[in-house]
């Protein structure tokens, strides 16, 4: 069977927005609010929550930097064609 993961993103459309998320979480604030806040993309209304997935599902870059992830880390800032990407392993 092949892995699958569960992670949650924050998509933001500039990497100034990007910093300041990322300054955001380092704080402590819960990644699902940050994500209500900023995410530009319908997974706002659930925290950023984009369920499970295997590889080949997402951009390259998106996988990635998701599946080097552990449960419970939060990534740097990942650039795809879609804007960037603050990615966060919840499963």
């Amino acid at each position: 069977m092949p892995e699958k993961i569960r992670c949650s993103h924050i998509l933001v459309e500039k990497e100034n927005t990007a910093r300041e998320v990322v300054e955001k979480l380092g704080k402590g604030e819960r990644f699902s609010k940050v994500a209500m806040q900023y995410s530009i993309d319908g997974t706002r209304k659930k925290g950023g929550d984009l369920g499970f997935f295997g590889r080949g599902q997402m951009v390259k870059e998106f996988e990635k930097a998701a599946f080097s992830l552990n449960k419970g880390e939060i990534s740097g800032i990942v650039r795809t064609q879609f804007g960037f990407h603050i990615i966060m392993r919840t499963e």
